[in-house]
């Protein structure tokens, strides 16, 4: 095991171990990969389903189809978005720190651990209280004959959240912009 050499007063050196740093192995990064791609494959088929019922919820003159797709966006929108993005970000980390590519190390590791954090806070935080209200409307328009409640931005989240994610898979392919900083000479 090679050391780092430190000075010490008197003029002589002692020798420090190196740091040890955790490596995944092949079988356990092949296990991981495969969780990270089907979270994020889930994530994005979600985020494609939010944005179809979304698009349901605006269609003109079926009121009884807008009330039933805004009923089920509370079925999936929250808490199974949450969990795929949490799921995803765990994978990645273990990913980043298991690998050579580490957590902040390269700027697309980078951007996609930024975009998952902001993604799912975003999802706990602004979403799931909206949507909950929402589908409470929508579940007494279909059984008492209420007014469909108002709808206001619900179409934001699904777009910006498939854009998110499918740009997060396009430079996990690409790995464009190289590393963060250069390794010092």
């Amino acid at each position: 095991m090679t050391g780092i050499q430190l000075p010490r007063p008197g003029g002589r050196t002692m020798t420090r171990p190196a740091p040890v740093r955790w490596r995944a192995g092949p079988r356990l990064r092949k296990v991981l990969l495969l969780l990270h791609i089907a979270a994020a494959g889930a994530w994005l088929g979600i985020d494609i389903v939010l944005g179809l019922l979304v698009l349901a919820a605006f269609t003109p003159g079926d009121d009884l189809g807008a009330a039933a797709a805004l009923a089920s966006i509370g079925y999936f929108a929250t808490w199974p978005l949450a969990a795929v993005g949490l799921l995803c970000l765990a994978t990645g980390v273990l990913l980043g720190l298991g690998s050579k590519y580490g957590l902040v190390r390269y700027w697309w590791v980078a951007i996609k651990l930024v975009l998952n954090v902001v993604l799912v806070t975003l999802v706990v935080a602004v979403l799931g209280p909206g949507i909950h209200e929402l589908t409470a409307g929508a579940r007494a328009s279909l059984t008492d004959g209420r007014p469909l409640p108002v709808l206001t931005d619900l179409a934001f989240p699904p777009i910006v959240s498939t854009a998110a994610v499918l740009f997060a898979m396009t430079i996990s392919v690409f790995k464009p912009w190289g590393r963060l900083r250069r390794a010092a000479r």
